[in-house]
């Protein structure tokens, strides 16, 4: 299925989106759903290449689309950004907070580099944009739509990435804080937990975690990328008006954790 089955081609007509890590994966997937429903969409990465040929490909779907290159773990560099966007189209009523990275690594194995880097991609990156983006929302006096991304719940945890899991809670619980204070601005502020269910985890993590992954997953399968990008374009929507400061897992229940299955116990009645 594709967004456009889901939703009218015209759902956010006019409105302007600006997708960070948008040039593959989940944000690719995410401007691809906004911009299939209308939205003008601007994806924006550090590699230009793969947003050139992002922009491309949207594009070739009647998508209008744009890029710009953007790191953003500098404040400067979001600062000027979002600045541009104001001054091209009037302001920016959604943004997506897509950019962020991980990688394998045991907790006493992490060097304070590595950890800086995932906490400055995931967490600070997003509250640079969170800021940025939200200050034009109050200025321009007309609400917004902010999403963020976290991990499942973050409820849970997991061995291994434990820099990702702190940054992601931390993302989890700046979504709240935001909600909480922008509110009265009409300003929503909420989050996309797709754990590890996302398109390019598979590629990340090699074929051998794929069977461990789909049995460890309620729904015995992963996300499909047009889920992942319904539920961005309903939080971008006026459907979600009243929905404010949630994180939305999107893992097929894979947060539910494995539980304990008494369907065939004699303890329970027939």
């Amino acid at each position: 299925m594709d967004v456009g089955d889901y939703f009218k081609t015209d759902l956010l007509e006019g409105k302007v989106a600006l997708v960070t890590g948008g040039g593959s994966g989940i944000g690719f997937e995410m401007a691809r759903g906004l911009g299939t429903v209308g939205a003008k969409t601007v994806i924006a990465s550090r590699d230009v290449e793969r947003l050139e040929r992002a922009t491309e490909a949207l594009s070739e779907q009647g998508i209008d689309a744009e890029y710009r290159r953007l790191d953003v773990r500098d404040f400067e560099a979001v600062q000027r950004t979002v600045r541009e966007l104001v001054e091209d189209y009037g302001g920016i009523d959604i943004l997506v907070n897509n950019a962020g990275g991980t990688f394998p690594k045991k907790a006493e194995e992490l060097s304070p580099n590595g950890w800086r880097t995932i906490v400055d991609l995931n967490l600070s990156g997003t509250f640079y944009c969170c800021r940025e983006v939200g200050r034009a929302m109050i200025e321009r006096g007309r609400g917004g739509k902010i999403i963020n991304i976290v991990i499942g719940t973050v409820a849970t945890a997991s061995a291994g990435i434990a820099h990702t899991g702190a940054s992601r809670a931390g993302v989890a619980h700046l979504t709240r804080s935001l909600a909480l204070e922008w509110a009265r601005f009409g300003i929503q502020v909420n989050a996309i937990g797709p754990q590890y269910m996302t398109p390019g985890a598979r590629d990340m993590y090699g074929a051998a975690v794929d069977e461990f992954i789909v049995n460890a997953t309620p729904a015995r399968r992963w996300a499909r990328p047009d889920e992942l990008a319904a539920l961005a374009v309903v939080l971008a929507s006026p459907m979600s008006d009243y929905v404010t400061g949630v994180s939305i897992p999107v893992d097929g229940g894979n947060w539910l954790g494995p539980g304990i299955d008494f369907r065939g116990s004699a303890v329970l009645p027939e």
